[in-house]
C-alpha cells in the first residue's frame, strides 16, 4: 500500500522522533510511506495533488488539527495520531475543536498514546468511540559511543570537574507551551549557592519570536545554557551523561524524552501535568514538582540521596520495558493499517 504520513516535522521535536518511528514500523510491514511536513501544506488542494502525483491509496495523520484537517475530502481512507496539543489545547478553540470533530467522524482509527487522553477526546466527541486505541509510545535508545562529554561540556563554557558536576538537562522545543523559562530564576539562584549544578536546554528554535525571549532571558541568567539542535544518538548520550532529565512544559501528550531517560537509567524531575503523571510515579519512577522551589528542593534531596536515585532509575527501566515496548508499539501499527487496506478493498 502506498500511504502519505503526515506530521509537523520540527526538528528533533518529539513529533517528528514519533513520526519516523511509526514510518520505520508501517515500512518493515511493507507499505510505501511517504513522510511530508504538514506545516508545508497549509492547503487541502496541495495534499489533494500530492496524493494523484504519488498515487497514494491511504494516509496517516499525526496531530488531530494540524495534520488532520488536511486530509479531509480527499477519497482516500486515512487514521490519526493525537498529538498532545490538539487535545490540550487547540481542543478549547470552538472552530478547531469543530475541524477536529470533523476529522474524527471521517477518519477510520485514531490512536491516543494514553488511557486518559483517550477519555479527553471522547468527552469531547463522542461519536469517535470506538475507533480510538491506546498505544504508548515504544522506546528505542540509541546513544553515540563516539560523543565527547568533555567536549560537549567545553563548548558550554562549563569549566568544573565532570566528576564533581551535576548536569539537569531539559529537552524541548523553543515554544511557550515547553515552558523553557518556567525554572531559570530559581535554577540560577541555586547556581550561585552550588556552582556546580548547571541548567543545559537542548532544542531547536520553533518559534522565532518566543526564542529571542529565550536568549536574551538567558543571557542574564547564571548556571543556565542554551544549544540548539543535535543528532538523536547524540543526544541520547548527553542524556546518560548528565545527572538528571527535566520536563517543565505547561501541557505534553506524552514526553519520549522523559521515557528516553527512564530508558537510559537517568532520573527524571517533570513537572506535574497530567501528561506527565501519566508516566511518572512520584518518588517510585521519577519526581514530580509543582512550582520552581519544589524543583530546586527535589533536586537538592535526589542529588543527596543515592539509594532515592538508585530505586527511581531501576524503576524506570523496568517502567519503560513493561509499558512502552517498541515491539508492541510496532505490532499495534501495522494491525490498524489492515483497517485502512480493507477499506480499499470495500
Amino acid at each position: 500500500m502506498r500511504l502519505l504520513f503526515l506530521a509537523v516535522l520540527r526538528p528533533h521535536t518529539g513529533n517528528a522522533v514519533t513520526a519516523k518511528r511509526v514510518r520505520n514500523h508501517l515500512e518493515a510491514a511493507g507499505h510505501v510511506c511517504i513522510l511530508k511536513d504538514a506545516s508545508d501544506s497549509e492547503r487541502a488542494s496541495d495534499i489533494a495533488s500530492l496524493i494523484m502525483a504519488e498515487n497514494l491509496e491511504a494516509a496517516l495523520a499525526l496531530h488531530l488539527y494540524r495534520a488532520g484537517r488536511l486530509l479531509q475530502g480527499h477519497g482516500i481512507p486515512f487514521g490519526v495520531i493525537f498529538g498532545g496539543t490538539d487535545l490540550n489545547e487547540d481542543a478549547n478553540h470552538r472552530e478547531k475543536n469543530e475541524v477536529m470533530g470533523k476529522v474524527l467522524k471521517e477518519a477510520r482509527f485514531a490512536v491516543a498514546f494514553t488511557e486518559s487522553m483517550k477519555e479527553i477526546a471522547q468527552q469531547q466527541w463522542p461519536h469517535a468511540k470506538g475507533k480510538i486505541f491506546v498505544q504508548s509510545q515504544g522506546i528505542a535508545t540509541t546513544p553515540n559511543s563516539a560523543f565527547n562529554w568533555d567536549s560537549f561540556l567545553q563548548k558550554l563554557e562549563i569549566t568544573q570537574s565532570a566528576d564533581s558536576l551535576y548536569v539537569f538537562l531539559l529537552i524541548c522545543g523553543l515554544r511557550p507551551v515547553k515552558d523553557p523559562l518556567y525554572l531559570v530564576d530559581a535554577f540560577s539562584e541555586w547556581h550561585q549557592e552550588a556552582p556546580n549544578v548547571y541548567m543545559v536546554i537542548v532544542g531547536p528554535e520553533v518559534d522565532p519570536v518566543f526564542t529571542k525571549e529565550v536568549k536574551a532571558r538567558l543571557r542574564r541568567a547564571t548556571g543556565v545554557r542554551l544549544i540548539q539542535e543535535m543528532s538523536q544518538g547524540d543526544l541520547h548520550t548527553v542524556m546518560k551523561s548528565c545527572f538528571a532529565l527535566v520536563n517543565s512544559s505547561i501541557s505534553e501528550g506524552m514526553s519520549a524524552a522523559i521515557l528516553e531517560a527512564m530508558d537510559l537509567e537517568v532520573p527524571v524531575l517533570a513537572r506535574n501535568i497530567p501528561g506527565n503523571a501519566a508516566v511518572v510515579e512520584h518518588g517510585v519512577t521519577g519526581l514530580l514538582f509543582t512550582d520552581p522551589e519544589e524543583f530546586v528542593q527535589l533536586a537538592k534531596k535526589l542529588i543527596s540521596d543515592p539509594t532515592l536515585e538508585r530505586e527511581m532509575v531501576a524503576n524506570g527501566r523496568e517502567y519503560v520495558k513493561r509499558h512502552h515496548s517498541w515491539h508492541a508499539e510496532r505490532e499495534t501499527y501495522q494491525r490498524l493499517l489492515t483497517k485502512l487496506e480493507a477499506s480499499l478493498e470495500g
